[in-house]
């Protein structure tokens, strides 16, 4: 009988288009539940697909600061979070939550 073999899977791999980067950040934002280091673990991911090294140079941060902010392992400062979002090319929006939801509740 023939083993298998296999490989760790890797998001980044399949994050191809900017519809599908900002669609996979769009997911993670309403599975983060606050997480803000889950958070920059999905832009890593994303910068990842875009290729790491253009993404500092494009938010102005070196390459090795860039991979320890999106580990995972630290929640980054919202200046680096805005420069990455927009080296990746992908645009926020808020909208208003509907009145039942969690989120809304603690706002009140």
């Amino acid at each position: 009988m023939a083993k298998t073999i296999t490989t760790k899977y890797d998001v980044a791999e399949h994050l191809r288009t900017p519809e599908e980067m900002a669609a996979y950040l769009e997911a993670c934002i309403e599975e983060a539940n606050g997480d803000a280091a889950f958070i920059a673990k999905a832009l890593g991911d994303i910068a990842r697909a875009k290729g790491m090294s253009q993404v500092a140079r494009d938010a102005g941060l070196s390459r090795e600061s860039l991979y320890k902010a999106l580990s995972g392992e630290r929640s980054p400062g919202f200046d680096t979070i805005l420069k990455v979002i927009g080296a990746l090319g992908i645009k926020l929006h808020a909208e208003a939550a509907p009145a039942n939801s969690p989120t809304a509740q603690h706002a009140a």
